[in-house]
């Protein structure tokens, strides 16, 4: 897409980006993913890896993910029944803008801080 399109895009609350946007952009979806990038994960696996998801979460967003063909859910036949997932090719051509936003934060948390501390700082005296 030529930038000055996206220069001109507004996001109408019909704008089919939008939704898809605030499915896979909330941050449980981005540490899922970081969570089954290198191999298939189980439910629970994924659970302990991501302190303070709780269990209504982590379904829902492994659903949003699987509903668009970001992950992958296999029902394995074991005795109970386990269920597993994985990243798909979709899913990880996600992967490098992912990444990017990561190392941002990396490289951009103090200066990040500093205005935190500085907005709050003027509130308090407000």
């Amino acid at each position: 897409m030529p930038k000055d399109e996206l220069a001109n895009k507004t996001f109408d609350v019909n704008c089919p980006n939008r939704e898809l946007f605030a499915e896979i952009a909330d941050k449980w979806s981005m540490m899922i993913l970081t969570v089954v990038e290198d191999e298939p994960r189980r439910f629970n696996d994924i659970k302990r890896r991501l302190e303070g998801v709780s269990q209504k979460s982590l379904t829902q967003t492994l659903r949003k993910l699987e509903r668009n063909g970001i992950v992958s859910r296999t029902v394995i036949d074991t005795s109970p029944i386990a269920v597993e997932y994985a990243m798909t090719t979709l899913g990880h051509s996600l992967l490098a803008p992912y990444k990017a936003i990561y190392r941002w934060t990396c490289v951009n948390l103090g200066a990040v801080d500093a205005a935190r501390n500085a907005f709050d700082a003027r509130k308090s005296a407000s």
